[in-house]
């Protein structure tokens, strides 16, 4: 058994942030990061992947170059959790102990719970920006797109970055407008399993004023439940009140975003909330476990219920961090997290609603202007602003302060 004070488990954005900031703030520290993969990518710049304004290789870096100086890189896999005994297993079969753990192994993408997706998934116009494999045929897909029906799905779970699905169906939109034939025989649908079209009524009304100045097909409490490749159908139940009906859309293209939980090997453990989704059960301020005081959790694959998105992680990290160190230092978690996170919303190539808020669905902009309005500022942010932050800045640890502006519209 290696014994660790703190292992981090999971080498993506949170996982790196939190290491990073615990070394600036107490360099003597000994962390460990458990992380099988080689390759770390920048995921919120898939959406401009899929919209050819990225390649892939921008958002990709060499993993052992983002492992923070001082931190041990454990390249291998969780395979289990036992926090009753402080340790975790790997897929090795080595068993780390630890004085604190911090799980941050991100997100499951349920493929298999859409019939016949997997084997259809990069083909016959099915395509995901939420795979690295298929990104780049998202781009292919839609400047190949000769008519009929472009379908873009949201599913009827939790998912990282809620706002992507309608993201690239805007940027579709906008490359099938440029052809006037294209546009008169194009009809692009958002099929989502959800209620409205976003779930912070502040940017939800701007949203919906676009969707309907495009004739975009806005379709409430879809879920996709089948992908037909040979005869390009899907097949969604529809819910209407108290009962449901099926119903099969024909498609030229589709996107889907697939459902969405924790890895099985966090759902199956005793971190796990007793619930859909098998989330890591923390308090929601200070991002600690509510029933082993010894672990923390963030990021994607935490219960904390507000959007996931790497914005959320800046604001969870410091939080985290602050009362990780309480813990040690056996003095009361006094730092709390107020649920800001940030959706920057592409509504097409140049324009963005910088969607910031916090857990009460309350508006916080980082910029001085009306934060639910389409502005080509947003666009810089998002295309070079926020890439540089994230590999320059988050990664590394240094803080981030967010500044309220005054005189916006709240």
């Amino acid at each position: 058994m290696t014994h660790h004070q703190i292992l981090i488990v999971g080498g993506g954005a949170a996982g790196l942030t939190v290491a990073s900031q615990l070394r600036r703030a107490r360099p003597g520290l000994e962390i460990a990061i458990l992380e099988p993969s080689g390759d770390h990518y920048y995921q919120p710049g898939w959406t401009l992947v899929g919209g050819g304004v990225f390649s892939l290789e921008q958002t990709r870096r060499p993993e052992e170059q983002l492992i923070p100086e001082g931190v041990r890189w454990i390249r291998d896999a969780v395979s289990g959790f036992d926090p009753a005994a402080s340790s975790v297993t790997t897929a090795s079969g080595d068993t780390l102990s630890y004085d604190v753990l911090v799980v941050a192994t991100g997100i499951r993408l349920c493929w298999d719970r859409i019939k016949g997706l997997p084997e259809a998934l990069g083909s016959n116009g099915i395509t995901s920006n939420y795979s690295k494999d298929t990104v780049d045929y998202t781009w292919k897909t839609i400047q190949e797109f000769q008519g009929g029906n472009a379908l873009f799905t949201y599913p009827d779970t939790p998912i990282k970055c809620a706002g992507a699905p309608q993201k690239i169906m805007y940027l579709a939109d906008d490359v099938f407008r440029r052809s006037p034939e294209l546009a008169g025989r194009s009809h692009v649908i958002y099929a989502t399993a959800t209620p409205g079209i976003f779930g912070i009524p502040v940017y939800a009304a701007p949203l919906r004023e676009i969707v309907a100045r495009r004739g975009i097909d806005a379709r409430y409490q879809h879920t996709l439940t089948e992908v037909r490749p040979d005869t390009k159908e899907a097949v969604f139940t529809v819910r209407e009140g108290e009962s449901t009906r099926e119903e099969v859309i024909p498609f030229a293209m589709i996107h889907v975003t697939p459902p969405m939980a924790a890895p099985e090997v966090v759902a199956s453990s005793p971190l796990a909330v007793d619930g859909p989704g098998g989330w890591v059960e923390v308090e929601k301020y200070s991002t600690q476990h509510v029933r082993f005081p010894n672990v923390f959790s963030l990021g994607d694959v935490s219960s904390l219920p507000n959007s996931k998105t790497a914005a959320a992680v800046r604001g969870q990290a410091p939080v985290l961090v602050a009362n990780l160190l309480a813990h040690l230092d056996g003095q009361p978690l006094a730092a709390r997290y107020d649920g800001y996170a940030c959706c920057p919303l592409i509504t097409g190539y140049g324009k963005v609603i910088m969607a910031e808020f916090n857990y009460e669905g309350e508006p916080v902009p980082s910029f001085p202007h009306d934060p639910t309005r389409e502005s080509w500022l947003m666009w810089i942010v998002k295309t070079k602003l926020l890439p540089w932050i994230y590999w320059n800045r988050m990664l590394k640890g240094l803080p981030h302060e967010r500044r309220f502006m005054p005189g916006v519209v709240h």
